[in-house]
């Protein structure tokens, strides 16, 4: 393995650590609110809608949120990232649609791209590794 690959390496074990571990918390905290109070982040057009409390919708997002990151975690790196991609892209417009918390929208979507780039990543390190078998 030549410097660059070590470097792409490294990249990925550090992306796919992150992000996973950070979806599975953040999952995790939805049924704690230690990190934050988490239905203040849902708008409410989005909380009228909802057949049930936005505690219970929390919770459910939680459940979601955890197995993102457990895929992301496992060998099932590149679904997860896809995953946890997607899904940090539709927290970010429910955020702008809550009017506020800009700052957090453009921050989800840093981390969608992060995590966008790991399933790339994942992609090119198991052409690499087919390659090398």
């Amino acid at each position: 393995m030549n410097e660059s690959e070590k470097g792409l390496t490294t990249s990925w074990g550090l992306l796919k650590v992150a992000i996973g571990a950070t979806a599975f918390l953040a999952g995790l905290d939805k049924f704690f609110n230690l990190l934050a109070n988490w239905e203040a982040y849902l708008s409410p057009t989005m909380a009228g809608l909802l057949p049930f409390s936005a505690t219970t919708f929390m919770h459910i997002v939680g459940v979601i949120e955890m197995a993102a990151g457990i895929l992301v975690l496992s060998k099932l790196t590149r679904l997860g990232a896809y995953v946890v991609a997607a899904w940090l892209v539709a927290v970010a417009l429910q955020l702008l649609a809550t009017g506020a918390y800009f700052d957090l929208a453009v921050r989800d979507v840093v981390m969608a791209i992060a995590a966008f780039a790991l399933a790339k990543l994942t992609e090119w390190r198991a052409a690499r590794l087919a390659r090398a078998a």
